[in-house]
């Protein structure tokens, strides 16, 4: 077959336009889509009368037949083809001829290619989706696992206030939720069938686009066909998407990767997902969690390159669109593998109960609890505030806990409620105070754990 585009043109393309301008490299992992769409767009032309039943049976047949053998690595590719459209059209050509030939009416490679990325980000939305809850899962069995342990919450990267580690998990799960909604949202946007739209103004011919979406699954069918030739949204968004998750996972693994330091000791990373160093025989590298949050440079850069190659684009297709491809494959793939791996090692991980609990009471970590106790006495909040700042200061002072200094200093504070006030004092008790709604409080964690094993079909 010579170029599809090529009656108006004499001689042969330059080897080097062919090397710059394919896409075969990347695209070709399109082709089950491709054929799918081929398929459902071949059934429609013999619906309508454009092709016969015969033929649109002897083209699903061959496309089936060359699927096979893509899958089995039995077809050869050529940058001469430029991509995997042209790829598998050429070959049904080949062996059917003008039957293979009559495939293409109706439609132009610019709105398939807008077909076949859309229906395989779709594929991949739906993947994604699923990871995210498996990593959600993952998060509430270790929230389950570690309910009655305290760590520290941070701010500033200082100590700020105790919480349940089990609330700290399900920080993360309320994360990943967001992401899925975002997913869901991003999947129900794209639905919309490309398809007719041909190159940019529709087609003459009597197609039925209503009837390949579908067969296609599609929602809805595209209502403008210079906003179908045009359009990426769908890529920017999937992409969007992508990128914050991979922040959400950035940020996890920042974490991890400080706790799992000699410094911290607070997370015991399983072997399986560490490596070692070529010269210090001691050393044992959270690579996995620094390349999660490396990667997440990766998919950022994706989006940002997506922004830009849109910016300022005429209606409605330039073959800029071209390069919309690698990006979103990368995103995509990058993401995918992150979120497998993160479920995994928080399976398997463990908490260093002793170092952690051997470390609680350091950093006054109820502070806040004893001037909300101040409060409650009848204090106002700010003479509250200022009077704890002076009580931690005298304690750094005298190296001691809140709750070991002199019981006259709360005296003096609250009269007649001193002693009350102190015997409250201390980090697990600081966390068994917490009521509001949303807080850590031990009871609401609880509850909240249970509720997520029953959205999780845990």
């Amino acid at each position: 077959m010579a170029k599809a585009w090529g009656g108006r043109f004499e001689g042969d393309t330059d080897a080097r336009v062919e090397r710059f301008t394919e896409s075969i490299s990347f695209d070709q992992r399109l082709y089950r889509h491709d054929i799918a769409g081929s398929i459902a767009h071949a059934t429609m032309l013999s619906e309508v009368g454009l092709i016969s039943a015969d033929e649109a049976k002897a083209i699903e047949t061959t496309l089936r037949e060359i699927e096979k053998e893509i899958d089995e690595n039995r077809f050869a590719f050529d940058i001469s083809k430029e991509d995997i459209h042209l790829h598998i059209e050429s070959e049904l050509i080949a062996r059917l001829g003008d039957t293979g030939r009559k495939l293409h009416t109706g439609r132009s490679r610019n709105d398939q290619v807008s077909l076949d990325l859309k229906l395989w980000t779709r594929d991949e939305l739906d993947a994604l989706e699923e990871n995210l809850r498996r990593l959600q899962r993952a998060l509430v069995h270790a929230a389950e696992r570690s309910v009655d342990l305290i760590i520290p919450a941070y701010t500033h990267l200082q100590r700020a206030q105790p919480v349940l580690a089990a609330h700290y998990l399900l920080a993360y799960v309320e994360k990943y939720e967001r992401d899925r909604e975002r997913v869901g949202d991003a999947r129900r946007r794209l639905n919309a069938l490309p398809l007719g739209a041909a190159a940019l103004a529709g087609t003459s011919l009597p197609i039925n686009r209503q009837r390949v979406a579908e067969l296609l699954g599609f929602e809805t069918v595209a209502a403008n066909s210079l906003d179908v030739s045009s359009d990426r949204d769908f890529v920017l968004e999937t992409v969007f998407v992508l990128t914050m998750i991979a922040e959400h996972l950035s940020s996890w693994a920042e974490e991890w990767i400080l706790w799992t330091t000699t410094e911290f000791n607070f997370i015991l990373l399983p072997d399986a997902f560490c490596t070692g160093s070529s010269i210090m025989p001691q050393k044992k590298n959270p690579d996995v969690l620094e390349l999660i949050r490396g990667k997440t440079a990766r998919v950022i850069g994706s989006l940002q390159a997506l922004l830009v190659l849109v910016k300022g684009l005429p209606l409605a297709y330039n073959r800029d669109l071209q390069e919309d491809k690698p990006r979103l494959f990368d995103a995509m793939d990058t993401v995918q593998a992150s979120v497998e791996l993160a479920a995994a090692m928080i399976e398997k991980a463990e908490w260093n109960r002793p170092v952690i609990e051997s470390k609680l009471e350091s950093g006054f970590l109820d502070a806040t609890t004893l001037m909300e106790l101040l409060i409650r006495a009848g204090t106002p909040m700010r003479s509250a505030h200022e009077a704890v700042g002076r009580l931690v200061r005298e304690a750094i002072d005298k190296q001691a806990t809140l709750a070991e200094l002199d019981v006259e200093r709360f005296e003096s504070l609250a009269p007649g409620k001193g002693s009350e006030i102190r015997s409250q004092l201390g980090t697990k008790k600081a966390v068994a105070a917490f009521q509001s709604e949303g807080s850590t409080a031990p009871a609401l964690v609880r509850q909240q754990v249970e509720k997520w094993k029953s959205r999780l079909a845990l």
